[in-house]
């Protein structure tokens, strides 16, 4: 069986805790399912059988504002699933189905620490079917003033270049570039989201940020972090931008091969990217990955271990 196929969880993944912008419980399982069914979300909270599925895909995206919500049809949404989305992509789950009894999925630490380790700890099941990426045609950029996001053809890989810049804090100008599909990408999963002291009271008073603590954030109270076990990683910062991207990146439907270069985006840009991009087919292709459309020193070296 090739490391090449499409994959699900082995067993049913059971998870609680608190939405961080809502506060509220949340019960959520994730669900072994079939070659080519995806990924979908499905709020067992809502009565009506034929509005309870929620994709997660661009075109299903209607807020970007400090996290990732997507609706369906009947308007059900699910949000701040940017998270758990980096950590299928990071592990290379094709197929799943998500079970939550509301809106709001899990926050846990604030990274995919979590996610990547209960996922890990009930197993990955591989299928015969192989797996489909998205591959880059054309440069597609997305600008907003000084911000930008980018993507350009690359042969193999999914490399990501992030750069962000937080003047008059300890945050400051990070930038971090890491190879998707060849590096050891803890640092990346390991990172936490993280805010300004000072904005604390306005995201509070516009409704956001109900569930957030210490426990779930990284607080910043301009050069002193508050959280007293200090970062897990000297670009903590970034590297959560980037897992944040490819949480967002994944509403493509399907792994990517390209270059990302972002400077100063988030999930806005990233999802304006995604719109622009399917705009034009001539700006991309699907194909399905299989052993033969690859080097052979590409297998053996065993590249490609995020998307396999």
């Amino acid at each position: 069986m090739s490391i090449l196929n499409q994959k699900t969880v082995n067993s049913k993944i059971s998870v609680s805790g608190i939405g961080l912008h809502s506060g509220k419980n949340v019960n959520l399982n994730i669900l072994p399912a079939n070659p080519n069914e995806g990924i979908n979300f499905k709020r067992v909270d809502i009565v009506n059988n034929d509005e309870k599925i929620v994709s997660p895909l661009y075109n299903n995206v209607c807020d970007t504002n400090l996290c990732t919500t997507i609706t369906n049809h009947a308007g059900v949404k699910v949000s701040t699933i940017e998270h758990l989305m980096a950590a299928l992509y990071i592990l290379g789950i094709d197929n799943v189905l998500i079970e939550l009894d509301n809106q709001e999925v899990p926050i846990l630490d604030g990274s995919s620490k979590d996610w990547i380790s209960i996922i890990k700890k009930a197993g990955i099941k591989n299928s015969n079917s192989p797996i489909k990426v998205i591959k880059i045609n054309k440069t597609v950029e997305i600008k907003n003033k000084d911000k930008f996001i980018r993507v350009d053809v690359s042969n193999i890989n999914l490399d990501i270049d992030f750069e962000i810049k937080y003047p008059n804090t300890m945050i400051g100008t990070q930038r971090n570039k890491i190879s998707v599909y060849n590096d050891n990408l803890e640092d990346i999963y390991n990172s936490r989201t993280f805010c300004k002291y000072e904005d604390i009271d306005n995201l509070k008073r516009i409704g956001l940020a109900k569930g957030g603590s210490l426990d779930n954030a990284l607080v910043v109270d301009k050069f002193k972090l508050l959280n007293k076990e200090g970062l897990r990683n000297n670009k903590e910062f970034v590297n959560h931008k980037i897992l944040d991207c490819i949480g967002d990146i994944y509403l493509s439907g399907y792994k990517i091969v390209g270059l990302i270069t972002c400077s100063q985006g988030g999930h806005s840009l990233t999802h304006q990217l995604l719109v622009k991009l399917f705009s034009d087919k001539k700006n991309y292709s699907v194909f399905e990955l299989k052993g033969k459309n690859l080097p052979h020193s590409l297998i053996e070296k065993y590249q490609l271990k995020s998307i396999a």
